[in-house]
């Protein structure tokens, strides 16, 4: 008997990604502007046409499907399918009844899970964790995002934090102010949602070739550090030392046998990965040999394969 698709939807910050997952197979796809600052809520009946028009063009019914996955970039508790706090996007979601939602739209049950925890279990049954049993994935985007498999299992914790804060761990005690109160998290030295205030803050700026950009981002600054500009090398440097302290934390603290990159910024992965690894090799901890570093392989569709997988495996 074939087995049963399921809606896989990604609640990113920026887009909206929607897939049909079969089989650890995406099947469609389908995108939207996540328009996440206007909450949730006012996104469900546009998400409910951009999914029927999915399953109208693979000729599936809700017969046909297992379930539905979301990802989303909160704590959440998967138990109780519950989007528990979340910082800055969607901000209605911790009082929306997704279950419901599903249940009465479709018929079908929901399955709920942090967006990077989903990458990471997409990139470790598909991906570039395959056949590993402890995993950590750090994701360079809008933010940092980490995750964590121990043993065989997603860690998730007591109160479902464990693992997918490290992008708040402190790095400069002297540092900027980070979006989540503290000083000198991760995110705050060296995330896309920091590098332009920065950037443009920077005595150099106005001599930069980054003047020239509407917004800086880490395109810019990795094509303009190529071309010698010195305040786009200087930040690129910063901030790979800031991923590669991160990294470093999060291999103590996780003992993996391998940690994945994923996110956007991984679009200058040669010139990320090797100082990453050159740090992780100087763990003196670490006797029995090198904590591997390699990209995520599954893009875009990580945590739709991630959340489809919770659909027929609850227990992983």
């Amino acid at each position: 008997m074939e087995e049963k698709a399921t809606i896989a939807i990604d609640l990113g910050g920026t887009r909206i990604k929607l897939g049909l997952v079969r089989a650890g197979t995406v099947l469609l796809t389908s995108q939207m502007e996540s328009q996440s600052g206007q909450g949730l809520q006012a996104r469900l009946p546009q998400l409910e046409t951009a999914i029927n028009a999915m399953l109208a063009q693979a000729r599936l019914t809700a017969a046909d499907l297992s379930g539905i996955g979301i990802a989303i970039p909160g704590i959440v508790d998967p138990i109780n399918k519950r989007v528990l706090t979340i910082n800055g996007k969607y901000s209605d979601a911790p009082n929306l009844d997704l279950p419901a939602w599903a249940h009465e739209t479709w018929g079908l049950p929901l399955y709920l899970e942090n967006d990077t925890r989903a990458a990471l279990l997409g990139e470790w049954q598909h991906g570039s964790g395959r056949g590993y049993d402890n995993v950590v994935l750090m994701t360079l985007g809008t933010g940092i995002g980490t995750s964590a498999v121990i043993e065989g299992r997603l860690l998730r914790g007591r109160h479902f934090q464990a693992g997918i804060l490290g992008g708040h761990v402190v790095i400069n005690t002297q540092g900027n102010q980070c979006n989540c109160g503290t000083v000198g998290c991760a995110e705050a030295e060296a995330s896309t949602w920091s590098l332009n205030e920065r950037a443009t803050a920077h005595a150099t700026y106005p001599q930069s070739l980054l003047c020239g950009y509407d917004t800086v981002d880490y395109e810019a600054v990795f094509r303009c550090a190529q071309q010698g500009d010195a305040l786009a090398t200087t930040l690129r440097n910063d901030s790979i030392a800031v991923w590669a302290a991160c990294a470093y934390n999060l291999v103590q603290a996780y003992d993996p046998e391998v940690l994945i990159l994923g996110g956007g910024v991984m679009a200058s992965r040669d010139a990320i990965i090797p100082p990453i690894q050159e740090r992780l090799n100087q763990n003196a901890w670490a006797t029995w040999g090198h904590v591997a570093v390699v990209p995520g392989t599954l893009s875009d569709s990580a945590a739709l394969l991630g959340v489809a997988t919770l659909a027929y495996n609850l227990h992983i």
